[in-house]
């Protein structure tokens, strides 16, 4: 009698086992299945920046620059050197002719800037949310550190743009020429160029997802190893098939 319990408590067993192996295996076919529609459903790479129109009220104030201001439905028309670092602007317009613009440390939340002549514009360790700047010239538009979320450059030359170490999201430069364009160890996410020039690029440590940088008319890359992430066309990866033969320790001859 106690042969036959052992064996009757062995088929039990068996049969557990049976079953929970039948419901892993059913758990992991749903889940390929899943993880298949999801893939099925993705949209194709690179996503477009979703960039929109800062929102600004029809009824603006005049009001004069100062460091740490708390600015709101504000027009300003900076000459000079602009001290705005700390300030907080919200729903402005901002014209300028000036030396320097400091918005280190700045908080900015649907500015629209435009006609903009200066020779540095200081973003550093900003916090940007539709941030658009449209016609003009700058000599350095340091946005370093920076935690932008929609930022539109149109239309602008730019002799030096650090977006190094900054947290970015949806950005969209069109129609605008960058000697110099900087983005060590950034964090870069739906970014677009349009018809736009730069003589030299730097990505080194850039992490990058959704980077379309097909209408970007770059002279060099220093760092092509960097360029994980983004989208090329067939004639940008041609250009740089010596700079990444390099970096691959590849020797070219003919």
């Amino acid at each position: 009698m106690f042969h036959i319990a052992d064996q009757f408590g062995r088929q039990i067993d068996i049969e557990l086992r049976l079953l929970r192996f039948a419901c892993s295996h059913a758990s992991n076919i749903a889940f390929g299945i899943n993880y298949a529609l999801v893939v099925a459903r993705t949209t194709d790479s690179p996503v477009a920046p979703r960039v929109s129109t800062p929102d600004i009220p029809p009824h603006l104030t005049a009001v004069a620059a100062t460091r740490s201001a708390d600015l709101l439905a504000a027009r300003l028309d900076l000459s000079g050197s602009v001290d705005l670092a700390y300030a907080s602007l919200e729903q402005c317009v901002i014209s300028a002719n000036a030396d320097t613009i400091d918005l280190t440390g700045a908080t900015i939340l649907d500015v629209d800037v435009s006609g903009v002549r200066t020779t540095a514009v200081k973003l550093r360790n900003a916090g940007i949310r539709r941030l658009r700047i449209t016609g003009g010239r700058i000599g350095t538009l340091d946005l370093s550190s920076a935690r932008i979320d929609e930022l539109e450059l149109r239309d602008l030359r730019i002799d030096y743009l650090s977006l190094g170490g900054a947290k970015a999201s949806d950005i969209l430069i069109v129609d605008s020429t960058i000697k110099a364009l900087d983005m060590p160890q950034a964090e870069l996410t739906r970014v677009a160029f349009e018809n736009c020039r730069s003589d030299e690029v730097d990505p080194r440590g850039m992490r990058a997802t959704d980077v379309d940088l097909r209408g970007l008319d770059a002279n060099g890359f220093m760092d092509t190893n960097s360029l994980r992430g983004t989208t090329l066309t067939t004639f940008q990866i041609q250009q740089l098939a010596p700079t990444i033969a390099a970096g691959l320790g590849i020797q070219v001859k003919d």
